[in-house]
């Protein structure tokens, strides 16, 4: 059987912890990549503390989930509401990662469409995600877009398929600016692993978790606990010649009887064979 590839951790599924006890965990329970969550970094003098200490863990920085990460208001961060000033929130977190971690991949969502108006949406996305891309290149860092769930259509995201942030992609044009895939969020798409193989090298991130029929926001669950199609998924995502990590990013709010976010040590260590078990149905 082939060996597992590199399986990483977000921060937001050890969300009750600090930054420094994400690494120790992380580095405890023999995970080899982590997605930062900016929002765990200390905003002044501190954080660049922080991440010279991420350095030294030896883990790999898979993919950083920015502070500001939508180009539009979403549910989490309404303000500010001009896509611009957001998109200079992005930049900062660009140059403040770049010089750290070359070579890594920055989350991006879209937000909702302002008024409804999708079609400037899309014009706006477009151009603000060029100059983005530029800047990301001369820093040697990437930038994933990743579509969400249409649960989550004109709240957090105007594109909630593959196709739509394809389209965006095309568009922009750039090497630095591709896809991130969750499968929590494209799975219902019946074209998903078709059009994944087809992606190719434009594919810069993955998430990993499972469905059910969500009962909050934050509501996701291990891989194998659930209603998605694992198995056809990530070997489209393999198929492809995707050949970075597979992060496990697990929402799951705290006032949930059975969240996953109240024992985060067993919910990494459970994460960590709920992949390596489903590598091995990926490779029968």
């Amino acid at each position: 059987m082939e060996a597992p590839p590199l399986f990483g951790i977000s921060e937001y599924t050890t969300w009750p912890l600090t930054f420094e006890e994400d690494l120790e965990l992380y580095t405890k329970c023999g995970v080899g990549a982590i997605e930062l969550c900016e929002s765990k970094l200390d905003p002044g003098g501190k954080g660049e503390d922080q991440l010279r200490a991420l350095q030294d863990t030896g883990l790999v920085l898979s993919s950083v989930q920015p502070r500001m990460h939508s180009l539009f208001p979403d549910a989490p961060r309404p303000e500010p509401t001009d896509p611009r000033e957001r998109r200079e929130h992005y930049e900062k977190t660009i140059r403040r990662i770049g010089p750290y971690f070359p070579g890594t991949t920055l989350v991006a969502i879209t937000g909702a469409a302002p008024d409804a108006d999708y079609d400037q949406a899309y014009r706006t996305a477009i151009r603000e995600y060029a100059e983005l891309a530029n800047i990301a290149a001369n820093e040697g860092v990437r930038i994933g877009l990743e579509p969400l769930n249409p649960i989550l259509m004109n709240a957090d995201t105007f594109i909630c398929t593959l196709q739509h942030a394809w389209h965006i992609i095309q568009a922009v044009d750039d090497p630095a600016f591709g896809l991130f895939v969750d499968v929590w969020h494209i799975w219902e798409d019946a074209a998903a692993p078709a059009l994944i193989g087809e992606y190719g090298d434009k594919i810069f991130g993955v998430h990993l978790n499972d469905w059910k029929t969500p009962r909050t926001f934050g509501d996701r669950h291990l891989p194998g606990e659930g209603d998605i199609p694992l198995v056809p998924l990530i070997r489209a995502i393999d198929g492809s010649g995707y050949d970075g990590a597979y992060t496990l990013e697990i929402f799951s709010e705290h006032h949930l009887e059975d969240s996953l976010w109240k024992e985060p040590e067993i919910t990494v260590r459970q994460g960590r064979r709920a992949f390596e078990k489903l590598w091995a149905e990926v490779c029968a």
